[in-house]
């Protein structure tokens, strides 16, 4: 019979040598799987270094989105951006270069997305607590409060 081990076995989750569970993050890290989220994170860090070396009117419309063999490919929100950030093309160049990385072109695509959605200026604001909601925890803090011991309880 033959030793057989799965390469996709998930990594054991539970207590870590010092026995304190490990973290989701790390759980995820663990195993063949991660590849794909290594890669996120680290396109996310490069996306970090490089889109700040953009104009500041250009930076939050474009995001680095991949690197494909020796091409940067970036994300911009509109049809505009797409023609800054050509111009751009160049310092992004260099700096990843200066990086490490092995690129020599840029690929612009156009998202008919929004780009960093949390940032994003027209999000909904959250809706406020309801008049219940609010008598709710105004009780539940008033039960905290330790009692007058000035009135001996008595009013």
């Amino acid at each position: 019979m033959s030793d057989f081990r799965s390469r996709s076995k998930p990594p054991r989750i539970g207590a870590s040598r010092s026995g304190i569970p490990t973290a989701a993050l790390d759980a995820a890290l663990g195993g063949a799987s991660a590849d794909p989220i290594r890669r996120a994170m680290w396109l996310d860090a490069l996306d970090r270094r490089l889109v700040p070396l953009l104009p500041p009117s250009l930076a939050p419309h474009a995001r680095l989105a991949n690197v494909d063999g020796s091409r940067l490919v970036f994300l911009v929100d509109s049809p505009i951006w797409h023609a800054r950030l050509r111009l751009s093309a160049d310092v992004l160049l260099d700096a990843a270069r200066s990086i490490g990385l092995d690129v020599s072109d840029i690929v612009i695509r156009t998202s008919t997305r929004p780009l960093r959605p949390e940032v994003d200026a027209g999000r909904a604001r959250p809706t406020p607590p309801s008049a219940v909601a609010r008598k709710a925890v105004a009780a539940a803090l008033a039960s905290l409060q330790p009692p007058d011991d000035d009135d001996n309880g008595t009013r």
